[in-house]
């Protein structure tokens, strides 16, 4: 009698579960994954030193004899955000704290996310990996968890180093009127929203696969249409409010693009 072969059938909670321990072990080993955390962690600490250092100095265009002022930070928080005293005033000089913030951690995680898929296609992993592995929709969902893993860590590391810079600089931590709990809904937030720049990241650079100068490319351009509207979302002074906002954005924007990009693996050629 002959004995009939089964196969067990994938679940997609086994799939998942396989696809992010991969995907999680391969990004600790990463060098890339490390220094991309150092650098959140220094880049604070160095520009709330050097710009305490430069206030109050003045800039003169040889041209028009126009003369511009550098603002320093006065306040630790200003590395996060803009703080409510601040909102109303006018600009009367150079206020480089106003744009190099915590924000730029958005475009950080993109650089993460773009050259981790780039080398799957370019080392053939991806390919090999559909071929006896895992599904289209898993790889993006396991590439979307581990950028918004690297993405929360980065943000947290630069919080760090913005105490830190505070501290040795010497400003203030008076919070100006905000409570301890706006600072922590303004970084959950912050956080809910990065999934909306890693499924912006995953949808690009599964588009460009082994090309990384475009993923890079197309990636910080569109995150670039976005980052005005961030300090808007998860201001300093965040509410409950900001963070259910930011938590159903990054939700649909992670849904939504996502399937866009499980298209893309199925109609477009893995090489």
């Amino acid at each position: 009698m002959e004995s009939a072969v089964t196969f067990e059938k994938s679940r997609f909670g086994k799939r998942m579960r396989s696809m992010l321990k991969v995907d999680f072990k391969r990004m600790c080993r990463s060098k890339l994954f490390y220094i991309l955390i150092a650098c959140a962690l220094v880049i604070p600490i160095l520009m709330t030193v050097m710009m305490t250092m430069m206030d109050g100095s003045v800039s003169v265009d040889p041209q028009t004899g126009a003369e511009t002022v550098v603002h320093g930070p006065e306040n630790t928080w200003q590395s996060i955000g803009t703080l409510p005293a601040e909102e109303g005033e006018a600009p009367g000089g150079t206020d480089v704290m106003a744009m190099c913030n915590i924000n730029m951690m958005f475009m950080g995680a993109a650089v993460f996310i773009c050259l981790f898929i780039s080398e799957d296609f370019r080392s053939g992993y991806a390919k090999n990996l559909f071929t006896v592995r895992a599904r289209r929709g898993d790889y993006v969902v396991s590439k979307t968890a581990a950028g918004f893993v690297c993405g929360a860590l980065m943000l947290a590391a630069y919080l760090i180093g913005a105490l830190l810079g505070g501290a040795i600089s010497g400003l203030s931590f008076d919070l100006c009127g905000l409570s301890a709990g706006n600072i922590v809904m303004c970084m959950i937030a912050k956080v809910f929203l990065m999934l909306v720049f890693i499924a912006i990241d995953v949808l690009v650079s599964v588009a460009a696969k082994q090309k990384a100068w475009l993923c890079l490319c197309g990636s910080l351009a569109a995150g670039m249409l976005l980052f005005m509207t961030v300090s808007v979302i998860t201001p300093l002074a965040s509410t409950m409010m900001n963070v259910l906002l930011c938590l159903a954005g990054g939700a649909l924007f992670a849904l939504g693009l996502g399937a866009v990009s499980n298209t893309i693996l199925k109609k477009t050629s893995l090489v």
